[in-house]
C-alpha cells in the first residue's frame, strides 16, 4: 500500500479535506442538474413516448446518484453549492429547450452533458488518494452509468439533431462552466 500524498503541495493549495468537499459539492450539483435537465425534457416530451421512457430510466439513475451525494455531503461535513437555485432553473430550462427542438436534440443534450461528466469523473477518480477507495468505486460506477446514457442517446440519433456540433459545443461549455462555478461557490 502506497502512502497518500501530503496534504498540501504549495502554500494556498487546498487541503485533502477541502478538495474532498469540493468534489462532493460539484458532483452533488451535477447530479442535481442532470435530474433537472431530464425533468425539463420529460415536461415537454412526456413519459409515454419512446424517448420519454428512455429519459425516465436515465432520470431514475441520476436520482439514485443524487441520493448518494445527499447522504455523503453531511457525512463528510461538506456543503452543497450555493448555486443550487440557479441549477434548479437552468437545468430544467436546458432540458425543456432541447426537448422543444425535438427528441434528437434532447438526446444531443444528453451526449454533450454525459461526455463532459465522463471526463470530469475520470479526473476525480485519478486525483483521489488510495484512502478513498470506496468513493473512487462509487464515482466509477456513476461514470459507467453516465457513459451508458451517452451511448443510448447516440443510438437514439443524437448526432442527427439539427446543429448538433454547435448545440453540443454550447452545452459542453455550459457544463464545464457549471462544474467550475459549483466547485468554488
Amino acid at each position: 500500500m502506497t502512502k497518500d500524498p501530503p496534504h498540501r503541495a504549495w502554500p494556498g493549495d487546498a487541503t485533502r479535506d477541502q478538495r474532498l468537499a469540493e468534489i462532493l459539492r460539484v458532483d452533488h450539483a451535477g447530479e442535481y442538474g442532470a435530474v433537472r435537465i431530464y425533468e425539463g425534457q420529460l415536461a415537454v416530451l412526456g413519459r409515454e413516448s419512446e424517448a420519454g421512457k428512455a429519459i425516465s430510466r436515465m432520470a431514475e439513475q441520476e436520482r439514485a446518484h443524487l441520493e448518494t451525494f445527499d447522504r455523503l455531503l453531511p457525512e463528510r461535513r461538506a456543503r452543497p453549492t450555493a448555486l443550487q437555485p440557479l441549477w434548479h432553473a437552468a437545468g430544467f430550462a436546458l432540458g425543456a429547450a432541447t426537448a422543444l427542438l425535438g427528441e434528437k436534440a434532447a438526446m444531443a443534450c444528453t451526449v454533450a452533458v454525459e461526455e463532459t461528466i465522463d471526463e470530469h469523473y475520470r479526473s476525480q477518480i485519478e486525483a483521489l488518494p488510495e484512502s478513498e477507495a470506496e468513493l473512487k468505486a462509487t464515482l466509477e460506477k456513476f461514470r459507467r452509468d453516465e457513459v451508458e446514457h451517452k451511448d443510448e442517446a447516440l443510438e437514439r440519433g443524437a448526432v442527427e439533431a439539427p446543429g448538433y456540433e454547435a448545440l453540443s459545443a454550447a452545452i459542453k461549455a455550459g457544463s464545464r462552466l457549471a462544474i467550475w462555478l459549483s466547485s468554488r461557490i
